[in-house]
């Protein structure tokens, strides 16, 4: 089966799909570091590190050595900020200029069996609405049904709550061959105690000492509201007075739990993650395990650029989940 990967990051998507038994005939990525990190791992692996605006401009068939109709799968998850309703259609014109637009212009021109789109929850509810249905109507347009869920990571042998939505294309000519249904969750959920065994050693982040002594008076699974409220408060400064719970300020984890959503910067004072029985947040290692990584996948760049490449991905048992159930509908 073969698919062609769109903004491919590090490559969570993609491990998950080649495990799931897709050959990819190409993966695009922009970013220097993040291509570079797809070719140390993977040799074979054809990685375009280009800006997709100008591939999706030239003749996919030839590029990609491909017949339109011919290719099985399109799988990745566009950034779909900056929408403009300018248009009266909520057509493929209304989101020129991003870069979902390329997506759409890549399924347009070389008509994939089946696509594969992933996305942030929060796109469901965006503008009311109305982005999504835009999308959703774009889609219609390119010739393809589709069906869409949100999907929890933790469900599918993922020791992390990562909420993603989930957006499966068929070809219209092909609807009534292929069916698709979404897994079914697994019978288990790890917790962070099932993946934090043995880690490889590797570069991490560090707290200020000030922080450090804070979260000494946390215990797993614990926030701010566990240490004294004078310190607290001196630490939180105007969030004292924010509404809201603010759970994830001196948020420490707990092994029995499983991790909450890895992030792309491992400490931010509302969204911190610390480790759950030393002061600290993840490592690039223990971080790459939560997103589902093998230990072997190397991250190439400075820490910072490890930690954005691990937080900006899907995890791979995921989408190892999503592409069986995809490669299932479309072998039958």
């Amino acid at each position: 089966m073969k698919s062609i990967e769109l903004f491919a990051g590090a490559g969570g998507m993609a491990l998950g799909l080649e495990k799931a038994g897709f050959n990819h005939v190409a993966l695009i990525e922009i970013d220097k570091y993040a291509a570079k990190t797809l070719r140390i791992n993977r040799k074979n692996w054809n990685v375009l590190e280009e800006d997709i605006e100008k591939v999706a401009d030239r003749n996919l068939e030839k590029e990609f050595n491909v017949k339109k109709y011919e290719l099985d799968l399109i799988s990745g998850g566009a950034p779909c900020q900056s929408f403009s309703y300018a248009g009266k259609k909520l057509g493929l014109e209304d989101v020129r200029g991003t870069m979902f637009y390329h997506y759409a212009k890549f399924l347009n021109k070389l008509q994939p069996k089946m696509f594969l789109f992933e996305n942030v929850k929060g796109l469901l509810s965006h503008d009311e609405g109305k982005t999504f249905k835009t999308i959703l109507n774009i889609f219609k347009e390119q010739g393809y049904y589709t069906q869409f869920k949100v999907l929890n990571a933790v469900n599918y042998g993922v020791a992390q709550k990562r909420e993603r939505l989930i957006v499966i294309g068929i070809r219209e000519d092909l609807k009534n061959n292929i069916k698709f249904e979404f897994p079914k969750e697994y019978a288990y959920k790890l917790n962070l105690r099932d993946i934090l065994i043995n880690v490889p050693n590797s570069e991490g982040a560090k707290y200020s000492k000030y922080k450090e002594k804070l979260f000494e008076l946390v215990p797993p699974g614990g926030y701010w509201k566990d240490i004294p409220e004078n310190q607290a408060k001196e630490y939180m400064k105007s969030c004292w007075y924010m509404g809201g719970g603010r759970t994830g300020i001196l948020r420490k984890l707990s092994l029995d739990e499983p991790s909450l959503t890895i992030l792309t910067t491992p400490q931010m004072k509302q969204t911190d993650r610390c480790h759950p029985f030393e002061n600290r947040p993840f490592t690039i290692r223990e971080s790459a395990r939560i997103q589902s990584f093998p230990d072997d996948w190397e991250f190439f760049g400075s820490m910072a650029n490890k930690y954005k490449q691990i937080g900006n991905a899907v995890p791979c048992n995921l989408a190892y989940a999503i592409g069986s159930e995809i490669f299932k509908s479309l072998k039958g």
